[in-house]
């Protein structure tokens, strides 16, 4: 590959970073990039599981970094992303995904509505209706395991379980998404490392674009909060339902 084509695959990289660190859905970017350099489709997959990893570190690691996460609290619910995700891995070698493709421009959707039309939504911390550990055998356990059987906007919904089930406010809620979304991505790289599906070179290549991109949108999320979550969130579920629906019917 010449070093031009995997410049651009760092610049994308970085986009898709910055965009992930505040409302998911870097994935529209890079999945579709790595197709469109050669990449077979399990190839694409596995690299991006690589390079994405990158991003939701330097996430993650800057919003701990920053005391917004509590690495103890989540214990469970990181421990369960991680099995859930191993588990949705190794279910998606054995089960045609051709049903999720068409759910999920619905649960895209209706994550976008329902942040357009409850404009106060995040403002500030609630109650929790669920406990720790309730929380992580249930949202965490369930939508890892959705990421590594399938994974577009796993981001989202892991941000909405948490502010609607959790009781975080949107900026807690970002911050707690992107270890989960960590988790849940180490535990699929893990096993298409195991697979030999990894390009390493172009992998590690956006690995640092992602990295560069993802601080500096965890660093946007701080500064500008719910003003910048809010809309972009809407933003990324509404272009990844019209591509969705764009592909499963156009």
């Amino acid at each position: 590959m010449s070093y031009e084509l995997l410049a651009l695959l760092f610049l994308i990289a970085m986009l898709a970073g910055f965009i992930d660190s505040i409302a998911g859905g870097g994935g529209l970017l890079t999945v579709p990039a790595l197709l469109a350099v050669g990449l077979p489709p399990a190839s694409a997959l596995a690299t991006n599981k690589l390079q994405s990893c990158g991003g939701s570190f330097s996430a993650s690691l800057y919003f701990i970094r920053q005391r917004m996460v509590d690495l103890k609290q989540q214990k469970w619910a990181i421990a369960c992303a991680f099995i859930g995700s191993a588990l949705g891995t190794l279910s998606v070698m054995h089960i045609q995904a051709d049903f999720l493709k068409l759910l999920l421009p619905i649960l895209t959707i209706s994550v976008g509505l329902y942040f357009l039309l409850s404009p106060t939504i995040g403002d500030s911390d609630r109650n929790s209706r669920l406990s720790v550990l309730q929380f992580a055998l249930i949202p965490a356990l369930v939508i890892g395991f959705y990421d590594g059987f399938f994974g577009p906007g796993a981001g989202s919904f892991y941000a909405l379980a948490y502010i609607t089930l959790a009781g975080f406010n949107l900026t807690k809620a970002t911050a707690h998404t992107k270890v989960l979304n960590f988790t849940s991505n180490l535990a699929g790289l893990i096993f298409f490392i195991a697979g030999g599906e990894v390009v390493w070179s172009i992998g590690l290549v956006m690995l640092v674009g992602q990295f560069i991109g993802a601080r500096l949108g965890a660093k946007m999320v701080i500064a500008k909060g719910r003003k910048l979550i809010r809309p972009m969130l809407i933003t990324v579920s509404t272009i990844m339902s019209i591509k969705l629906i764009y592909e499963n019917f156009f």
